[in-house]
């Protein structure tokens, strides 16, 4: 008799049939990243051009996109705090709120960038609003409780950007992010008002161990902090005091005082021939 081969085995298929009914469970990451960029588009239709014409078709596209959160919602009902239409809801109620939270985001990044000619161009071309957005709407999600599709919406943010902020992370208005590749804004962090970063970013934890998960392990940055590229901020005891700037490539392990100023000091040496 010919072996089956391995790859056929019985306990193969089977560990495979195991992945495949757990993931059952979710629906695909197209769909809920596809939700979220149409909510994101209704919002903002500088990012795609698409103008709707009147307030009765915005109303009517705002209840479709209710219902269609409530459909993705439904196969995950027995993991939500409560049932799909209500989340759906309750959502939608924080619209309004999201809305002024990425206009004034948008504000911010054309107050803080000399090369940005218009808010429009802000909203339409800077992958920092686009990063920033999608993170707005996986936080409202994850404030609900809804397991792994705000994960979802800001990995798609992160491959597209290059901007990686958890959804867990807590941001406050006025959040302005100026180029963003490599940025990474970690579960536990927590953001003022008025926080400005530049590329290469990284506001993490001190330790990675597993049993560290229900711990605060990224560090607070209070308003207008300023922290420019390649800044690396650790620690979840770590507290960056309000109005402080934090020069490019630092390595912070410590709380900084208000105000302060915080630079790398590195020698350059140049020679002529």
């Amino acid at each position: 008799m010919t072996p089956v081969p391995a790859f056929l085995s019985d306990d193969f298929l089977e560990q495979l049939l195991q992945h495949h009914r757990e993931g059952g469970r979710y629906p695909p990451s197209e769909w809920v990243v596809g939700w979220a960029e149409e909510l994101l588009y209704t919002l903002f239709p500088e990012q795609t051009g698409r103008c709707i014409g009147s307030a009765a078709c915005l109303r009517a596209e705002l209840i479709r996109l209710e219902a269609t959160l409530a459909r993705t919602l439904t196969p995950l009902e027995a993991e939500l705090p409560t049932g799909a239409p209500a989340l759906a809801t309750q959502f939608m109620a924080a619209v309004p709120q999201l809305y002024s939270l990425l206009v004034a985001d948008a504000h911010a990044m054309w107050e803080g960038d000399p090369a940005a000619r218009s808010h429009y161009e802000v909203i339409r071309a800077y992958p920092g609003f686009y990063a920033v957005a999608l993170y707005r709407i996986a936080h409202q999600l994850h404030r609900l409780g809804v397991p792994l599709l705000p994960r979802l919406i800001t990995e798609r943010a992160h491959s597209r950007t290059g901007i990686d902020i958890h959804p867990g992370a807590e941001i406050g208005e006025r959040f302005c992010i100026d180029h963003g590749t490599g940025i990474v804004v970690g579960e536990t962090a927590h953001l003022g008002s008025g926080v400005k970063l530049y590329q290469g970013v990284t506001l993490g934890a001190l330790s990675v161990e597993k049993e560290l998960a229900g711990t605060k392990r990224h560090p607070t940055i209070e308003d207008d902090v300023v922290i420019y590229a390649g800044a690396t901020i650790l620690g979840g005891q770590t507290v960056i005091g309000a109005g402080s700037v934090i020069g490019g490539n630092v390595w912070i392990t410590r709380s900084i005082p208000a105000g302060a100023k915080v630079y790398y000091r590195g020698e350059l040496d140049i020679r002529t021939v």
